[in-house]
């Protein structure tokens, strides 16, 4: 039988562990040797691969973590007296240590805020149109987080909307892709209808959420944008030496299609557990559940309860209340297990 405080992990899909697609292509990159710095095959196939699932001639980058490649993508994106739209929630903002920042050296970040997580033309018109003096640190980036810091998502004509405020302000557009394959799951929409044929210039690929143990991809559909990225990613200790083991498990994803079924099952998750929570008593939820989290305003007794049983799920991200994400290999099992302690925690406290 279960302990009670056994560890039951839905804080993030960062606790998840590698996906069996990825692990046999890393098994396989590890038969023999091979080219060092990312000229290696692995890395190439790729790279080619990533090309042809977008449809687009970009040019594509490895690096190990999500920080590093928002912070070098929009570091790339402009000059250090440049300023970076985003909303307020953005983890650019919130939970990447100054790394946009550090990287552009001084490039500031401009917040607004915007209903369910997203951004919109008129919040990144007011900043852009705010002052146009010297003095103030001129707009242009703006990024998006597909799916959003509240697990929402922006639809293809959200994102064509703010494309064309890019075009009337000359701004340059960046994706947060951390949660990019569960947007696309959630839209039912390939990668190139949410990026370069709705104007994204640049989109940071994660695959540590979706079933990689390491590895984030930086795309530049704005090929102009890429020049010297590769001298960026070297100065910032983003050059694997051994590439071939981050790029393998990418490829793993890419050619078996469990980029998009992994995302699938997260998201087919998060909605199991969404229509659950929402069938209990006076529990509602704080977002609308469009890829794999789910936000719920709970009481802090139910919420003590929950983390005394090993429940493991954040109350800080976003705007508060209780997040929990599903990942590849949550089960219907485990969320029935939550659900009905978080059933009994409410009986209990009322």
């Amino acid at each position: 039988m279960t302990s009670e405080c056994t560890p039951r992990f839905l804080a993030s899909d960062n606790t998840s562990g590698i996906c069996p697609e990825a692990m046999q292509y890393l098994m396989e990159a590890n038969q023999a040797d091979d080219l060092a710095y990312g000229n290696d095959r692995w890395t190439e196939r790729a790279a080619n691969r990533f090309r042809e699932m977008f449809d687009y001639d970009c040019d594509v980058f490895f690096v190990f973590n999500g920080t590093a490649a928002n912070s070098l993508a929009l570091s790339a994106m402009g000059r250090s007296y440049h300023s970076v739209i985003c909303h307020e929630l953005a983890h650019i903002e919130t939970d990447e240590c100054g790394g946009p920042e550090f990287f552009s050296n001084g490039a500031k970040l401009l917040t607004s805020p915007g209903a369910n997580g997203k951004l919109t033309p008129e919040g990144i018109e007011a900043l852009v149109t705010r002052r146009s003096d010297i003095h103030y640190p001129k707009p242009k980036v703006v990024s998006l987080t597909q799916a959003t810091e509240v697990g929402t998502v922006y639809t293809r004509e959200e994102l064509l909307a703010i494309r064309a405020i890019a075009d009337k302000h000359d701004l340059r557009l960046h994706m947060d892709g951390a949660r990019f394959a569960n947007a696309c799951a959630g839209l039912n929409a390939t990668p190139a209808e949410l990026t370069w044929q709705v104007g994204v210039d640049a989109l940071c690929f994660s695959g540590t959420k979706n079933g990689l143990a390491m590895g984030e991809a930086i795309l530049f559909f704005n090929r102009d944008l890429a020049e010297d990225f590769s001298y960026r990613c070297k100065q910032a200790g983003q050059l694997a030496s051994k590439m071939r083991y981050i790029s393998a498990p990418w490829l793993g994803l890419l050619e078996s299609g469990a980029w998009l079924t992994n995302a699938q099952h997260a998201n087919a998750m998060a909605d199991y557990l969404s229509a659950g929570l929402q069938a209990l008593p006076g529990v509602s939820l704080m977002f609308p559940t469009q890829a794999n989290s789910v936000f719920v305003e709970l009481p802090a007794h139910a919420i003590n309860t929950l983390k005394a049983k090993g429940w493991t799920f954040y109350t800080f991200i976003g705007a508060g209340g209780a997040r929990f994400v599903c990942a590849w290999n949550t089960t219907v099992e485990l969320l029935d297990l939550l659900i009905a302690d978080i059933k009994a925690a409410l009986e209990n406290s009322r």
